[in-house]
């Protein structure tokens, strides 16, 4: 197994769900960019003889590195061009987010658990992704501080899109989110923010995600579906 089996392997998911996701192939410079990070660098050491298979796997903390397939098209999804600014909500092992900094100018990474977050920077120190800014936070809150971002992603499963995420999108700009609760139906979404600040949410495909814990409580009403 290695990297050429893994994209092998995104683009025969790509064609088997073309009727959900709208395309027949992904944008070209996201599965070069998938075939330059080595997913192996970013999975414990029992899952290394698994990397490159197109399924999760565990990394600790009960959470999980995503299959490669869905970090292909979470990432196409984006629309990311090289000057722009991405805001990712659950860093984890680091694997999305070294995706993203290859395809755009710098990545603000937030995860909640402090010890995956040590762990992703010892490995963007060690592979030389020097465009990445990581914290420790409640994701569901995004990080104000950098504000607006070109394009947001969710690596974790939320109860409902977050509006801090949706405020904190740029006009013309994309969010990509699962929603929907762990054990039950999640869906993939796309939420979009035109130039006007008008809002859509768009249903891609059915998902399977750990979730997105929220460590503040959310004011009633704070939900767009």
């Amino acid at each position: 197994m290695n990297l050429k089996h893994m994209i092998a392997g995104i683009e025969r998911e790509v064609k088997y769900t073309r009727a959900y996701i709208g395309k027949n192939k992904l944008d070209e410079r996201v599965m070069k960019a998938m075939a330059k990070v080595p997913r192996d660098q970013f999975v414990p050491d029992d899952a290394k003889t698994m990397a490159f298979n197109n399924g999760p796997l565990p990394i600790g903390h009960g959470q999980t590195i995503s299959q490669p397939y869905i970090v292909a098209l979470m990432t196409d999804l984006l629309q990311l061009e090289s000057q722009h600014t991405v805001l990712e909500i659950g860093t984890g092992s680091g694997y999305q987010t070294a995706i993203l900094s290859i395809l755009c100018k710098q990545v603000y990474s937030v995860e909640r658990i402090d010890a995956l977050s040590e762990m992703a920077n010892q490995r963007f120190k060690e592979l030389s992704y020097n465009n990445i800014e990581t914290c420790v936070d409640n994701g569901y809150e995004g990080w104000l501080e950098h504000a607006p971002y070109d394009a947001i992603i969710v690596t974790a499963s939320a109860s409902h899109i977050p509006e801090p995420l949706v405020e904190q999108l740029k006009k013309g700009s994309n969010l990509v989110i699962p929603v929907g609760l762990v054990g039950m139906h999640q869906e993939l979404k796309l939420v979009k923010k035109n130039l006007q600040g008008e809002i859509t949410v768009d249903s891609i495909l059915g998902v399977a995600f750990v979730p997105l814990i929220n460590d503040s409580i959310q004011p009633a009403g704070e939900s767009i579906h």
